[in-house]
Parts: structure tokens; C-alpha cells; sequence
């Protein structure tokens, strides 16, 4: 198969889809590796390394949509990606559709064949292409949060974990999943006070018997919620619905009990976002204030750390992309079902039952679609 990379073109986006390993086992599997030119080298890899590995450069993305079958990437295709894209592709990479109508529109329209990383499973029930960039931007979180808790930033001026006589900063986590126990673990190690919600009650269970002596645990209610809002200096959104638009969780309305200055860190904006004030921003510009609430919403977070993301995501990644190309995309989700989860969109045909409930468009199984 003829695998294309094209540089991301998403603003601060430094991450890349393929790196000179993932692409020199491709090569190994007797596959055809094209790179568009310096594409690796906000991540640290140069074309040379790509070279050695037995790629072929390309000058432009409009020659590697040109020679590719299946194009590799990071992100959601832009709007001038999606252009490019026609029935003869296989495009494997982050959609998140379900709060995105222009792209799904466009992606149906071109007739290619999308598989989205963040909606293919495992036997556990977990994520394991969107696992470790949820791992990185919980990491992350409560650093950018603390950096948008400064006084300079417009936040309330509250270091974390305090002084001696001075208390530590309050952070609430939404959530208990992924992102949320590695920015709660951050948080903590950081000297804050840590409080998780979650409405699973196995899922508190673990984090309570794992981490009880790191961060406290609460089950999830609007009272609950509320109180914790009332204290808290930072707050981080971490819920998911699996390939379905985020729940907004805090109203603007409730600004209004929150401390002035309060940061809002919203891991979830790829989705949507789980904050009614929620709109997604870019590391250029990458905070801003509502009624005196700061608000941190960008909507690739792991860009920032692009080398350890690239890395992290290419070692998840890798086995698919094998698989897809070694047996073809329908006969390689015939055989893994997990795999066969992250089809959305095929000849123009929505495949995912959460993104066409979001956006109000039929669907058509997937289990159909692999049999015609």
C-alpha cells in the first residue's frame, strides 16, 4: 500500500503522524512510505531521518493526497485537507465529529474511507489510540492550568501547592477516567488539594483504593459539583462520551459562586467541551475570561509537548496502520472488531451511531459497510 504523511497544518500543531520508525516498519511490511518534507520537525525528526528509514520525501501535501491510499496524520483534516481527499482514500487519524458538522459533511462528501483513532476500542472497553495523548494532556493540565492561574494571565494569583502558612490551591477534576487521574496524580504532586468526581462507582472505587492518600474521591452530582465549584481555584474538564459531543457540566450561571479569577481548563474541547462557555483556542492564544472566570481551551493540548506526543501516539498507532495496510482496511476490521469501531464515515455513508445522534444525520452500520 501507498502510505502518505502530511505535514499538520492545524495552528501550533507540531506533532506528526508517522515517525521514521513507524514509517521504516511500514517499509519492512513492503509498503511505499511518502512524507511531505519537514512534516517531523516540530517533533524532532528530520526528512533524513525519514530517508534512512526508506521513505520518499515529497515538496507538497497536494503530492502526497495525490499518491497516497492511506494518509496518516495527527488531527482532524482542514478545511483544505478535506478537499484534497477523494474515494480512493483511507484516512486514519483524530476526527472527533460529533461536534465538527463542516468536517463530517465534507468527509462524506469526498467519498473517502475515515477511521478515527479516538473511537477504536479494546477488550478492557478502554481507548487505546486516544489513551496516550489523554494521558499527556492530563499530564499537562494542571501545568497549563497553573500557568493560567497567575496573576499576569488574568488568573486569581494562587500557587499550588502554597507556602508554609499559606494553603494550597484547590483543583477539582471532572471526571475519572484517563485524562483525569493522570492531571489529579499532577496536581497533587504538584502540592494542591485534589478532589476527582466521577459517576462510576467501580471506577471510585479503584481511584479511592489506588489514590486515596493522593487525591480525595467524590460521586458525581449537580449538589456536589456545585459545593466544590464554590472552593475551587481550578478546575479541570475531563469527561467523555466515546465519539459523542461533550456534556456542558458547568453553566455559566454558576460563575457567579466561583472565585473570581478561577481558571477553567477544559481537556474535553476536542469533543465540544464540557463547559457552557467553552470555544476551542490555539497555544498562540490560548486563554480567555468570562464574567471573571479564565478559561484554557485548546483544542490540541499535546501539540505542546510534540515530541513525547508523537512518540507515545506513534507506539499506539503502529500495529493498526500495519494492519490496515497489510490486509486492506475492510478485511483488517473484518478481523478485529475493535479496529471496525473506529470506522466513521465510508463512500459517503456516516458509520458511527454517537456522531449522527449529535448531528442528527442516518447512519449505517459498520458491520454492513465491511460486507459489500
Amino acid at each position: 500500500m501507498k502510505i502518505g504523511c502530511p505535514k499538520e497544518i492545524k495552528p501550533q500543531e507540531f506533532r506528526v503522524g508517522m515517525t521514521p520508525n513507524a514509517a521504516g516498519e511500514a517499509v519492512a511490511h513492503g509498503h511505499q512510505v511518502f512524507i511531505e518534507t519537514l512534516a517531523g520537525v516540530g517533533a524532532g525528526f528530520d526528512d533524513a531521518a525519514y530517508e534512512a528509514a526508506g521513505a520518499t520525501i515529497l515538496q507538497t501535501a497536494a503530492e502526497i493526497f495525490d499518491t497516497a491510499e492511506m494518509i496518516v496524520k495527527v488531527k482532524e483534516p482542514q478545511a483544505g485537507e478535506r478537499k484534497m481527499l477523494t474515494d480512493k482514500h483511507l484516512l486514519f487519524t483524530y476526527l472527533h465529529l460529533a461536534p465538527d458538522p463542516d468536517q463530517t459533511r465534507d468527509l462524506l462528501a469526498s467519498g473517502c474511507t475515515a477511521i478515527a483513532y479516538e473511537t477504536v476500542t479494546d477488550d478492557r472497553g478502554g481507548l487505546p489510540l486516544l489513551a496516550p495523548m489523554s494521558e499527556v494532556a492530563g499530564r499537562l493540565a494542571p501545568q497549563v492550568g497553573a500557568w493560567t492561574l497567575q496573576k499576569a494571565n488574568g488568573g486569581r494569583g494562587v500557587l499550588m501547592g502554597g507556602v508554609p502558612g499559606v494553603g494550597p490551591a484547590k483543583v477539582l477534576v471532572i471526571g475519572g477516567g484517563v485524562v483525569g487521574t493522570h492531571a489529579a496524580r499532577i496536581a497533587a504532586g504538584m502540592g494542591a488539594d485534589v478532589t476527582v468526581l466521577d459517576r462510576s462507582l467501580p471506577r471510585l472505587r479503584y481511584l479511592d483504593d489506588a489514590f486515596s492518600d493522593v487525591f480525595n474521591t467524590g460521586y458525581s452530582s449537580a449538589g456536589l459539583l456545585a459545593e466544590h465549584l464554590g472552593e475551587a481555584d481550578m478546575v479541570i474538564g475531563a469527561v467523555l462520551i466515546p465519539g459523542a459531543e461533550a456534556p456542558k457540566l458547568v453553566r455559566r450561571a454558576q460563575f457567579a459562586d466561583m472565585k473570581p479569577g478561577a481558571a477553567l481548563v477544559d481537556v474535553a474541547i476536542d469533543q465540544g467541551g464540557c463547559f457552557e462557555t467553552s470555544r476551542a483556542t490555539t497555544h498562540a492564544d490560548p486563554i480567555y475570561e468570562v464574567d471573571g472566570i479564565m478559561h484554557y481551551c485548546v483544542a490540541n493540548m499535546p501539540g505542546a509537548v510534540a515530541r513525547t506526543s508523537t512518540i507515545a501516539l506513534g507506539n499506539a498507532t503502529m500495529p493498526f496502520m500495519l494492519d490496515l495496510a497489510d490486509k486492506g482496511w475492510k478485511a483488517a476490521c473484518t478481523d478485529d472488531p475493535h479496529l471496525l469501531n473506529g470506522l466513521n464515515v465510508h463512500a459517503g455513508q456516516l458509520t458511527y451511531y454517537a456522531v449522527g445522534k449529535a448531528l442528527g444525520i442516518d447512519v449505517v452500520s459498520p458491520q454492513l459497510v465491511v460486507k459489500v
